[in-house]
């Protein structure tokens, strides 16, 4: 399974760089996966809505409340890590029909080893770029795509342009939601960007951050919920206010003066998203 350091620490070379399990000290049978330093996910291994990571449980409060508690859904996911949030809809909406599109073959292999999921046809865990998965997808075959790619801590550049957008929207049902997690820092032009391009597709979204982040005062993550509906603003914003990390949501103004001004983006000028700053990422040794 690799080489091991410490207690029950996996570190395994895997497609894409480095990666280690971290058992959580405070909480048996809870892993954080790293991957070169980076934390991609977290995952309690018994309780599958546990969720770590505020941006997750922003992503995790999106899917509860765009249909009925409980209902099933078809779900794609564009990166895997450790597949957190496939677990957390198989737990709280059985029968939902989940595709996961994972780049990093060997990733995948080692979270299937030392991770393992439980068993569940309806989840289906794929080796392939998120964009050829698009691709690939037939119009209109998902109720949610959920974006959380990352090479190393940056969106590839071929997942940040309004071409990819227009491959989510065709997958996606009429009414159906685009979550995307944004990683930017000050002064948020790689954010701001993604909101512009993306609503040239889906004009109806919302933005979920913490307000230091949103403000362009330190970088982290800002979810991005977008559809041709409206999204649920007044939950959304109830629950981000109540999480542990209180959180805010930009629609309608608040969000065109966000994205004001910021340029679409092509193919043919994008970008890998903004890196983040030097050491912030650390997890106890």
């Amino acid at each position: 399974m690799g080489r091991r350091r410490g207690a029950d620490r996996v570190v395994e070379q895997v497609d894409t760089g480095q990666a280690e399990l971290v058992p959580a000290a405070d909480r048996p049978g809870s892993w954080t996966l790293l991957l070169d330093g980076t934390p991609q996910s977290h995952v309690d291994l018994a309780d599958p809505t546990h969720l770590e990571f505020e941006y997750v449980r922003r992503l995790a409060a999106a899917i509860d409340m765009i249909v009925p508690a409980g209902a099933p859904l078809r779900v794609l996911h564009l990166g895997g890590g450790a597949l957190t949030l496939p677990r957390y809809v198989s737990a709280t909406r059985p029968g939902s029909t989940q595709r996961v599109s994972e780049v990093d073959g060997a990733l995948v292999d080692l979270v299937r080893r030392a991770l393992p999921w439980p068993t569940d046809p309806r989840l289906r865990v794929r080796v392939a770029d998120a964009r050829a998965t698009l691709t690939a997808g037939r119009d209109g075959s998902y109720d949610v795509v959920v974006a959380d790619v990352f090479a190393g801590a940056r969106t590839p550049a071929h997942l940040t342009s309004v071409e990819y957008a227009a491959e989510v929207a065709r997958v996606l049902r009429p009414g159906g939601f685009y979550l995307a997690n944004i990683a930017d820092g000050p002064p948020l032009r790689h954010a701001r960007a993604q909101v512009a391009t993306i609503r040239s597709v889906l004009p109806r979204a919302c933005l979920v951050g913490d307000a230091a982040v949103l403000r362009g005062r330190r970088y982290g993550n800002l979810v991005l919920v977008a559809s041709r509906v409206e999204p649920p603003v007044p939950e959304l914003t109830r629950r981000a206010a109540g999480d542990w990390f209180p959180g805010r949501v930009l629609a309608g103004v608040e969000l065109d003066r966000f994205a004001g001004g910021a340029p679409v983006v092509h193919d043919a000028d994008a970008t890998d998203s903004t890196p983040p700053p030097p050491g912030i990422f650390s997890v106890r040794r």
